[in-house]
């Protein structure tokens, strides 16, 4: 439970404040939100889940500098989508 409510909130918190960079720099807004979610919850996620962010994450930073801000945004919005089905718990709850 404690998981699902910590990775919720953050999730929660960064896809609300998403809209406000939305204009500006969502393939950054995006990669700060996964690293803000790998920082709070690196306890929280399975081995699978952690290697899987942070294989996204890196992939999203070098399309980032790659200025592939098309690819950036849908690789950072599928890892986030991912981390907010584990967070919700539609895994069956257990705890990896």
């Amino acid at each position: 439970m404690k998981r699902t409510a910590l990775t919720g909130l953050f999730l929660t918190a960064a896809l609300l404040g998403s809209p406000v960079f939305a204009a500006d720099d969502l393939c950054g807004a995006n990669l700060q939100t996964l690293k803000d979610v790998q920082k709070s919850s690196s306890s929280n996620l399975g081995a699978d889940s952690k290697t899987e962010s942070d294989a996204a994450y890196e992939k999203a930073l070098a399309q980032q500098k790659a200025n592939d801000d098309k690819g950036c945004i849908e690789t950072t919005t599928k890892a986030i989508a991912e981390l907010k089905r584990i967070g919700s718990g539609s895994e069956g709850g257990t705890a990896k």
